[in-house]
């Protein structure tokens, strides 16, 4: 089963499409990993446990599915976001949860802010729901689409009458839908959910437990900033959450403008307890230190 786009990033850079591709492909292999073995991952403390660590597989193209699995169990944590069924088990034979499924939509610019996609979105979801609840996972991924023309409101109006239709059957199998704030600035022109507050209305007149947002930290900090003040208003519509380095989407260190323990430190406060996903593009010549850097920085 393929997975569907996740968008396009400007220029030259890699997109998760591109990395998905090449990842299927094997088309980056690394020296070790290519053979099929990767080195010894240096021991490190067990992590704090304050919050639930995961990376989104896209990120790691030049592993597969199993190697990335031996990469997150080494670093210390066990959980992959964005993963299909396709790959769930492969996850479950190495003890590591899909904290973010996807596979059921029909990509960034086609989501339930469009009337005309409605009756394929509800199919789609409706059989991925079952797929992701009889397989014992929770969250799956959902996107609002791109503008089109329409005022925002109006797109507002057609994702609540879309949600709303599948949202019955995802609380009876306890799914929770997770629609995605993504910036409409860089990398994904003319898409509507790129503001907390048209997600947090969303959520609002929807009024389920099972929707909610995904705050991706990296897509706010360009379109409004303000992240810490926006979390301690908003947590309790953030159901996921999303990293990476501003500005170029690398790695989250003290090269970007992010201060990201700050930021984790926050959330904990807020008593989440959900996954908080590395979503950054390593552009360090080791990308798992990058990794284990990362999750180092977030365990607060």
């Amino acid at each position: 089963m393929s997975i569907h786009s996740i968008g396009s990033i400007q220029g030259s850079r890699l997109t998760r499409r591109d990395a998905l591709r090449m990842a299927v492909a094997g088309s980056l292999g690394l020296g070790a990993a290519a053979a099929g073995v990767l080195p010894a991952l240096a021991t490190t403390a067990p992590l704090k446990g304050n919050l639930k660590h995961s990376v989104a597989r896209w990120t790691f193209p030049q592993q597969s599915i199993a190697q990335l699995c031996q990469t997150v169990k080494g670093i210390g944590f066990a959980a992959i976001d964005l993963v299909g069924p396709e790959d769930w088990p492969t996850l479950k034979a190495h003890g590591v949860y899909s904290s973010m499924c996807n596979g059921a939509e029909l990509g960034l610019d086609k989501g339930f802010a469009g009337s005309q996609f409605h009756d394929q979105l509800v199919e789609r979801y409706t059989r991925h729901i079952d797929l992701v609840a009889d397989a014992g996972y929770r969250n799956l991924i959902c996107f609002s689409g791109n503008r089109s023309g329409m005022d925002p409101q109006e797109g507002m109006a057609h994702a609540e009458a879309g949600l709303k239709r599948v949202l019955g059957h995802a609380e009876k199998r306890g799914v929770v839908l997770v629609m995605e704030l993504l910036n409409s600035k860089v990398d994904h022109p003319d898409y509507l959910c790129d503001h907390s507050a048209w997600g947090v209305e969303l959520c609002r007149r929807i009024g389920s437990e099972n929707f909610g947002l995904l705050y991706d930290i990296y897509h706010m900090q360009i379109m409004e900033g303000d992240i810490i003040a926006t979390i301690g208003r908003h947590h309790a519509f953030f159901k996921h959450y999303h990293t990476a380095g501003v500005p170029g989407r690398h790695e989250i260190g003290d090269q970007q403008e992010l201060h990201y323990p700050a930021i984790c430190r926050a959330i904990r406060d807020t008593g989440f307890d959900g996954y908080l996903a590395q979503e950054f593009m390593p552009a360090a010549p080791d990308p798992v230190g990058s990794l284990r850097e990362a999750i180092r920085l977030c365990d607060v």
